[in-house]
């Protein structure tokens, strides 16, 4: 009896494992990983830093900044850029919001640190907003680079 059970158990647990994810989704994430190789990775190519951004500005690109803090982060530290799209990450992958996005112009994700934008733009990147970039280090590194310093402060 107990060698039945403890081979029930087994078999549901290895079946359980096999269907624990969804193959579609994963089969999706590897066309995606699978082209980030360690020299497309050095290369930096969804990336863009606070210098580079401030050089943009100056050149007078086009782009558009997507910031996607929550509500109560854009009320504390706000974005004056003309072109800010501001969409709550929660909120980003609604059908009326993707289609806010540009197509025919760069898309630069900001969130504080830089964290919620990476997950963001590969995310987007994988939906088909390839012209979608993340803000290394947020607005935090942002403000340091413009000599200012959003981080630490007591409100």
């Amino acid at each position: 009896m107990k060698k039945l059970f403890l081979t029930v158990v087994v078999f549901v647990l290895s079946v359980s494992w096999a269907v624990a994810f969804d193959n579609q989704l994963a089969a999706k994430f590897s066309a995606m990983f699978s082209q980030l190789t360690p020299e497309m990775i050095a290369k930096r190519p969804c990336e863009v830093n606070s210098k580079q951004l401030f050089e943009m500005i100056k050149a007078k690109e086009e782009f558009v900044m997507l910031d996607i803090r929550t509500p109560q982060e854009m009320a504390i530290v706000g974005i004056t850029y003309k072109d800010t799209l501001k969409i709550p990450m929660h909120e980003l992958f609604k059908e009326e919001n993707l289609k806010k996005l540009p197509a025919n112009k760069k898309i630069v994700v900001v969130c504080h640190t830089g964290t919620r934008a990476a997950a963001a733009t590969m995310a987007l990147r994988a939906v088909g907003f390839t012209n979608a970039f993340m803000l290394k280090g947020g607005i935090a590194e942002l403000a340091l680079e413009s000599g200012r310093s959003v981080v630490g402060i007591l409100w």
